[in-house]
């Protein structure tokens, strides 16, 4: 198992180095799993510390986790293809390439948006929306590889439709519910404000941003959507539920084999929907496009079905089918199952005020993942 003394003692040093406030890192290597939080809420003696139950904004994990992986599980299941297009879903799109763009152009963010959704924040949120409704674009779709928040948006929209129900009630009831992560929400009521971490001093709200979405324009939308774009809370005993299924291809982890806060029970699904050790969630062929480049085409970039692949702030013992993703507020997921190891950090990162760039926290990242790894 990897130093958890060593592991700890670098996350403190990036506490008093002001990366952060404070943070919680799971991991789980050959089957056995370990957590840890440090430091606190905000910079100060007064804040609350972190605890393995303080909720972090995961920002742009939701779009892997759960966007993506709800539009993997229906295909998994043959109610949606790779190459079933777009508008068939969302026939309201009137935008560019409107009979072109497929599912697999979603998974795999090969949609060159002219414009950024940053910039449009401003708008009411049914303009907001229509503007990515009508959005034009550079270049064809599957040309190049374009990470936008506009193309995880028209997934999800295209995951509601086929679901019939709301994203986040997809969310809960496919892929939280059975996993057991009781904590997962995109709406963060009264009762768990208190334990939830604060993002940034937002000068544009004019407020401590705690408990709602940071990503300004998922904030916008959520009066009229839930958008797919970021607005995941968990704590990092839930996530680590969501990490230990990936590393095990799949699987959902089994009971008392390492993992701390399991509640699935031995058989069956018990009354919050959580399936039994041992079920089978994702099929090994749709882990694997998670884990295999889909864009070999593109020159320089490499993406699998909603997943990264093999990116820097990996560490530098990654590997080609290294996989994973990071949020804007400091969080990140990171699987190498090779070897039969995953990790999960959350943090804000973004408090009191964004820095400008990302360079410390995908140090940390890159630093952790090596240790761990």
């Amino acid at each position: 198992m990897p130093d958890e003394d060593k592991i700890a003692a670098y996350l403190r040093l990036a506490i008093e180095r002001g990366v952060f406030p404070g943070c919680a890192l799971g991991w789980v290597v050959g089957g056995e799993e370990r957590v840890v939080a440090l430091g606190r809420h905000a910079y100060g003696g007064g804040a609350p510390d972190v605890t393995t139950g303080s909720l972090f904004d995961c920002a742009s994990v939701t779009k892997a986790i759960p966007v993506s992986n709800l539009a993997l599980l229906m295909v998994d299941r043959g109610r949606l293809g790779l190459d079933d297009r777009l508008v068939d879903f969302v026939p309201e799109y009137r935008g560019d390439f409107r009979g072109e763009i497929r599912v697999r152009h979603l998974l795999t963010h090969t949609l060159d948006f002219d414009f950024r959704l940053s910039g449009c924040k401003e708008l009411p949120p049914k303009e907001l929306l229509g503007a990515i409704l009508s959005v034009r674009m550079k270049r064809a779709p599957g040309e190049a590889f374009c990470y936008a928040n506009a193309t995880s948006i028209l997934l999800g929209l295209v995951a509601e439709r086929v679901g019939g129900k709301r994203l986040h009630e997809l969310a809960r009831e496919e892929l939280f519910g059975p996993l057991g992560m009781g904590g997962a929400t995109f709406f963060v009521d009264g009762g768990a404000l208190g334990r939830c971490v604060p993002t940034e001093i937002d000068p544009w709200r004019g407020r401590a941003v705690c408990g709602e979405v940071h990503d300004e324009s998922a904030w916008t939308l959520q009066k009229i959507m839930t958008p797919g774009s970021a607005g995941l809370f968990l704590t990092i005993v839930d996530i680590m539920k969501y990490v230990r299924m990936l590393v095990g291809g799949g699987v959902i982890g089994a009971a008392g084999d390492g993992v701390s806060g399991s509640n699935c029970i031995n058989s069956g699904i018990n009354g919050d929907g959580c399936r039994a050790a041992g079920t089978r969630l994702f099929s090994e062929e749709i882990i694997a496009s998670m884990h295999t480049n889909q864009i070999p085409h593109i020159s320089g970039a490499c993406t699998g079905l909603g997943w990264e692949l093999n990116q820097e702030y990996m560490g530098s013992k990654r590997t080609p089918l290294t996989f994973g993703k990071t949020g804007f507020t400091g969080c990140a997921v990171i699987i190498d199952r090779s070897r039969n190891a995953g990790l999960a950090l959350l943090s804000n990162y973004t408090w009191p005020a964004r820095k400008p760039n990302r360079d410390l926290i995908n140090e940390v990242r890159s630093a952790v993942s090596d240790l761990v790894m």
